[in-house]
């Protein structure tokens, strides 16, 4: 049937078919909406990934403040020496 929409294919790999079997099991005779499983699905993948790069920033902004107010442990002494001559592995 022609369409002005993209199409696209699944493959009813294992892990997708025993999903969709258990999401059949609790549907019944309910058809099963691929397009919907699809919105539902990019929208949670959307969401970790927005989640997991905001969650980067913050540790980052985090450790820039603590470079910034001098709260690191560390030795300010061995820095400069490792700046100096170079990072080594024993």
């Amino acid at each position: 049937m022609p369409t002005k929409y993209r199409r696209r294919a699944v493959t009813e790999t294992p892990l997708v078919q025993a999903a969709l079997e258990a999401l059949q099991g609790e549907l019944g005779d309910e058809r099963v909406e691929l397009g919907e499983l699809v919105v539902l699905g990019a929208g949670t993948k959307l969401a970790a990934l927005r989640a997991e790069r905001d969650s980067g920033a913050e540790l980052r902004r985090h450790l820039a403040d603590r470079i910034r107010s001098g709260d690191l442990p560390v030795s300010r002494e061995a820095a400069d020496e490792v700046r100096r001559s170079g990072w080594a592995r024993p």
